[in-house]
């Protein structure tokens, strides 16, 4: 019978080097806690260094997959086009109360774009790590803390019919229950308009009027009581205090120059 275990180094056989996957440059190193060493002008870095990336299992609320498209017909643009073109211009796409500062590196793996948005006339400073970026997509992975735990992804492909196709693809649920509340009043309806309008500006750049289509589909209807403890790092709350104390410096700095 023949041997069919492997050669050891024994018998006079070297090990083969392990191989990297091919898309191994495309993925971000795996991280403890994010670590930002420049934060871009107009950002805050209050809800992001040393949190934890938390996905969907981490999570309160209901499991949600939303899946966003728009296809871009009557142009001659191909995914990879659509997907730089995104990657260049994200914060330029987004409406006026979600700010996104991505760092000098841009859209790419590793890098954190840092986010500023007003959810019902309150600030929310936090932001999403690219865990994942091609030529044709990329991934955002939330922190502790953030609105939502879980991943979107944002792609092109083209259709049956050779239409490049531009889509955004969520699967997240609240990170705590007073998100889950929120998202139950009028977050939910508010993130949708939000992606709604990332895909329509992406398309109006290529000169398409064309409508944005959504399906949802609850993945998971139970509440994970197990993660309530995630309300300690809310970033709502911690944005209000964190302006609160921002304004009360800046309250203390004017007293103290009128009374010179």
């Amino acid at each position: 019978m023949t041997d069919q275990t492997p050669q050891s180094e024994g018998r006079g056989e070297e090990r083969q080097p392990s191989r990297e996957p091919r898309d191994a440059a495309f993925w971000a190193q795996r991280v403890e806690r994010l670590e930002v060493s420049d934060v871009p002008a107009g950002a805050a870095n209050v809800n992001v260094q040393g949190r934890r990336e938390v996905g969907a299992l981490q999570g309160f609320g209901q499991l949600w997959q939303k899946t966003y498209r728009v296809h871009l017909a009557g142009v001659e643009v191909t995914p990879e086009e659509a997907v730089r073109i995104w990657k260049e211009r994200f914060p330029e796409f987004q409406p006026p109360n979600s700010r996104f500062y991505p760092s000098m590196a841009g859209v790419a793996p590793g890098e954190v774009l840092f986010i500023s948005a007003s959810v019902g006339g309150m600030p929310v400073y936090t932001g999403v790590r690219v865990i994942y970026a091609d030529d044709e997509s990329f991934t955002v992975m939330t922190p502790e803390g953030h609105p939502e735990s879980g991943w979107n992804t944002f792609s092109a492909y083209t259709d049956e019919d050779g239409t490049t196709v531009a889509q955004i693809q969520s699967l997240a649920r609240a990170n705590d229950p007073v998100y889950e509340i929120g998202f139950r009043i009028m977050g939910a309806t508010e993130q949708e308009r939000i992606w709604t309008h990332v895909l329509k500006s992406l398309a109006a750049h290529f000169g398409v009027n064309e409508p944005v289509t959504m399906e949802k589909v609850c993945v998971d209807p139970k509440l994970q009581w197990s993660q309530i403890k995630n309300l300690w790092h809310n970033a709502g709350a911690r944005s209000m205090l964190y302006t609160m104390v921002g304004a009360g410096r800046w309250m203390r700095g004017l007293m103290r120059r009128r009374g010179t």
